[in-house]
């Protein structure tokens, strides 16, 4: 992990154009190849970032550039598109790196860790002919909730959320993206399921070629009773 403080302004074009005009940032980039630009608010939404796989590449900045006071030009590119991040430098206040090693990943409490359970118990919920390869899959940045196989044998990385939001479909494309570099595994498809998927998750979700599941929680722990309902 490199964390960098910096006067910096910030450019982005691909599937939408974006620019930051010139203030003082964090800038985080992260061992999986993500970099992200915070503001000192938005909570934890960066004001824009490049997913990975990506790659950073520090050059020199141009005359133009020079002239304005840049003192460092950062040049993000995707490995997968044609998206494009760049971050002029004006002043660096601050610029450290830490390796964090790798994280164990989340622990889960309460109806969250039982739907995950429920659904690797029940994992036909999916669909039929799927099967269970692993509960907490192991990936290079953390363990996906579960990896399965559907009917015709492909391999689906299922993350589980009580709650599904944006963030949660931005772990688990991170998540596909690692596991498909595995030719074991290949070619790996997300899947997103919760008890409830906002919207903006779904849509993001979709966009991504992520199928989105909502889970009955009460049918899965068999606290569904037929004859309370009207069909």
């Amino acid at each position: 992990m490199r964390v960098v403080i910096a006067t910096c302004c910030v450019d982005y074009s691909g599937r939408l154009d974006a620019h930051l005009p010139r203030a003082t940032r964090l800038i985080m980039i992260k061992a999986d190849g993500s970099v992200l630009v915070h503001s000192d608010g938005g909570s934890y939404k960066p004001l824009n970032w490049m997913s990975p796989p990506a790659r950073l590449a520090e050059v020199d900045p141009d005359e133009e550039d020079r002239e304005a006071g840049v003192v460092s030009r950062w040049e993000v590119t995707a490995s997968k598109t044609d998206d494009r991040l760049v971050i002029r430098l004006f002043d660096v206040v601050s610029d450290t790196s830490a390796d964090l090693g790798v994280d164990p990943g989340l622990t889960k409490d309460g109806v969250e860790a039982h739907l995950q359970e429920l659904l690797a118990e029940q994992i036909e919920v999916l669909g039929p002919g799927w099967r269970l390869v692993r509960r907490e899959y192991p990936t290079p940045i953390g363990p996906v909730d579960i990896m399965a196989k559907d009917a015709d044998g492909r391999s689906v990385a299922v993350e589980v959320k009580r709650v599904g939001g944006i963030d949660g479909v931005e772990q688990l494309t991170r998540y596909v993206e690692m596991l498909d570099r595995d030719p074991l595994l290949a070619p790996v498809r997300g899947l997103y399921a919760a008890q409830q998927i906002r919207p903006q998750a779904r849509v993001l979700a979709e966009d991504r070629g992520i199928r989105c599941v909502v889970l009955d929680y009460d049918t899965m722990r068999g606290m569904d009773d037929p004859s309370s309902r009207l069909f």
